[in-house]
């Protein structure tokens, strides 16, 4: 079985290994063709899509998967949001959304203002690529859940959901 994910940030590919650990897992740079900053769960699962798709058509005889972070709001109150694609070798997508945690309220106006969450953390926490570590995430869960266990997980549902209905058809 051969894996494409349409990212080469450590820790979505990271967790594509972990639940494809038989698999041979190819990372591949593609667009998202979203915001560079998803705000919504519409925008953020469609940047998962796009990303799964494009990384399949690289390599057609494959499963392609997309894994996107954004933000969205909810009441007021700014939350992180995560969604994944899967697009299975005969083109059927599945998608799936990931844990969802509320954000400092000060980082709203900076997410208004243009700024990606990932700059907004490297800034708050006073380190670096927090992204390719344990995320926004793993800061606000104290260690407890970090951006590659989050994303490993939505990975699980999208493997569940693929096998599922291959078994079913």
């Amino acid at each position: 079985m051969k894996i494409v994910i349409g990212s080469l940030n450590e820790t979505k590919v990271k967790a594509v290994k972990d639940v494809f650990s038989e698999a041979e897992v190819i990372a591949e740079s593609v667009p998202s063709d979203v915001s560079a900053q998803p705000i919504g769960d519409e925008e953020t699962e469609l940047g998962a899509i796009n990303r799964a798709r494009k990384a399949k058509e690289l390599h057609p005889n494959s499963i392609g998967i997309g894994l996107e972070g954004g933000v969205m709001y909810l009441h007021n109150d700014l939350y992180l949001c995560n969604w994944g694609a899967l697009v299975s070798e005969e083109g059927q997508v599945f998608t799936a959304s990931g844990a969802k945690i509320k954000l400092p309220a000060e980082f709203i106006n900076k997410i208004e203002l243009g700024f990606e969450l990932s700059e907004i953390m490297d800034d708050y926490t006073t380190k670096k690529n927090i992204r390719h570590h344990e995320g926004a995430i793993g800061i606000f869960t104290n260690g407890k859940i970090l951006r590659k266990d989050m994303f490993a997980h939505v990975v699980s549902l999208l493997r569940g959901q693929m096998e599922y209905w291959e078994k079913a058809d």
